[in-house]
C-alpha cells in the first residue's frame, strides 16, 4: 500500500510541475513579446522605467518556473532527493515573492485610479515634446488606443500650449484621429482637430478605453495567478511526501 501511494504521489507530483512548467512556459512567451512587441508596447514599455522593470520580472519569473518545473518532473521520474530538495526550497521562495507582490499590489491600487492619472498627466503632461519620457509614454499611449487624456480632451484644457505650436490651441496632435492608430498613421484632418473640430478627434478617455480594453484579460490574469499560487503550494506538500518516502 506504502509503495502504491508513494507511486500515486510521484506521478501526481510530475503532473503539477508539467503545470508549472507550462507556466512558466506562457509567462517567459508573454514577457518577451511586451518587450519585442512592434505595435506600440515595446515603445511604451522602454519609456516608463516601471513597466520596463516589470516586463523583465516577468520574464525571470518566466524563466525561473519553466527551470523549476523541468527540475521537479526530473526529480519526480527519477526520485532523486536532490532535486527534490532544490525543487522544493526554490518553488517556496517564488510562491512567497508571488504573495508579497499580489499584497503590495492590493495595497498600492489606490495609485491606478482615474484621479491619480488625470493629477498626473496634468502636473507633468508637455504635449508633443517627445524629449520628456512621461509625454512621450502619453502620446504614445493616445496614438495606440486612439483616446485622449485620461478623461477626455477636456483633460488638456488647464496645459498650457507649445509657443512654437500656431494650430494647437487645447488638444494635443496625439489625440487627433488617424488613418493607422501608429505614430507613422496619416492624420485624417490635423488642422481641423487642432482647431477644435470634434468629428476629427478621440473623444473617449484612455481610462475607460484601457479598462474595456484589458476588463476581460484582468480577471483571467487574477483567476491565473490563483492558480498558479494552488498549484505551485500543491507541488511543494508533493515534493516534501515523495521526499520524506524515498528511501
Amino acid at each position: 500500500m506504502e509503495g502504491d501511494c508513494l507511486s500515486c504521489m510521484k506521478y501526481l507530483m510530475f503532473l503539477f510541475n508539467f503545470f508549472i512548467f507550462l507556466g512558466g512556459a506562457c509567462l517567459l512567451g508573454v514577457g518577451i513579446w511586451v518587450i519585442v512587441d512592434p505595435t506600440g508596447f515595446r515603445e511604451i514599455v522602454a519609456a516608463n522605467p516601471l513597466l520596463f522593470t516589470g516586463a523583465y520580472i516577468m520574464l525571470a519569473m518566466g524563466a525561473m518556473l519553466f527551470l523549476l518545473g523541468f527540475l521537479g518532473c526530473c526529480g519526480a521520474i527519477r526520485e532523486n532527493k536532490c532535486l527534490l530538495l532544490f525543487f522544493f526550497m526554490f518553488i517556496l521562495l517564488i510562491f512567497l515573492a508571488e504573495l508579497s507582490a499580489a499584497i503590495l499590489a492590493f495595497i498600492f491600487r489606490e495609485n491606478l485610479t482615474r484621479e491619480f492619472f488625470t493629477k498626473e498627466l496634468k502636473k507633468h503632461y508637455l504635449r508633443n515634446n517627445d524629449t520628456d519620457v512621461f509625454s512621450s509614454t502619453w502620446n504614445s499611449v493616445m496614438i495606440t488606443f486612439a483616446c485622449c487624456g485620461v478623461n477626455g480632451p477636456e483633460d488638456f484644457e488647464a496645459i498650457p500650449h507649445l509657443p512654437y505650436s500656431s494650430l494647437e490651441k487645447v488638444t494635443p496632435e496625439a489625440c487627433c484621429q488617424r488613418e493607422l492608430q501608429s505614430r507613422e498613421g496619416m492624420f485624417v484632418n490635423k488642422e481641423a482637430c487642432l482647431t477644435g473640430v470634434e468629428r476629427f478627434q478621440n473623444r473617449q478617455g484612455c481610462y475607460t478605453v484601457i479598462l474595456n480594453s484589458f476588463e476581460t484579460y484582468v480577471y483571467l490574469a487574477g483567476a491565473l495567478a490563483i492558480g498558479v499560487l494552488a498549484i505551485e503550494l500543491f507541488a511543494m506538500i508533493f515534493a516534501m511526501c515523495l521526499f520524506r518516502g524515498i528511501q
